[in-house]
């Protein structure tokens, strides 16, 4: 790949599982979890504006994906059921997400422990 940042070569959405599948070129395939994808949203009103304004998404255990949608030849949006649609998901973002998924999930679950949050809605 002479240092080419991965690029996805299939993205499918299994609407029953509430998975997206992304495989990437270089042979990498993640299934990340609808909830995971909305509690990660790259969205400004997840991610704020810095690390420290980082909103933590609770209750949102059953969210489905309705739609993919591709945006120009870099990223996706993701329309969830709970009608969150805002915030596009770069192919480093998607990347980023299956390649840090498990620390990335203990991190959420811990900080809605923390905060007396429920994943139920």
């Amino acid at each position: 790949m002479n240092g080419a940042k991965p690029r996805p070569t299939e993205i499918r959405l299994k609407t029953a599982e509430k998975l997206l599948v992304v495989s990437f070129d270089n042979g990498r395939v993640f299934e990340l979890p609808a909830e995971y994808l909305r509690v990660e949203s790259p969205s400004a009103e997840v991610q704020g504006h810095s690390p420290s304004q980082k909103q933590i998404v609770a209750g949102r255990r059953h969210v489905g994906i309705m739609k993919v949608e591709t945006v120009g030849n870099y990223a996706v949006c993701l329309h969830f059921d709970d009608l969150h649609d805002t915030g596009l998901y770069s192919w480093d973002y998607l990347y980023e997400l299956g390649t840090q998924r498990k620390a990335r999930w203990q991190t959420y679950l811990e900080a809605v422990e923390a905060k007396g949050l429920s994943r139920d809605p």
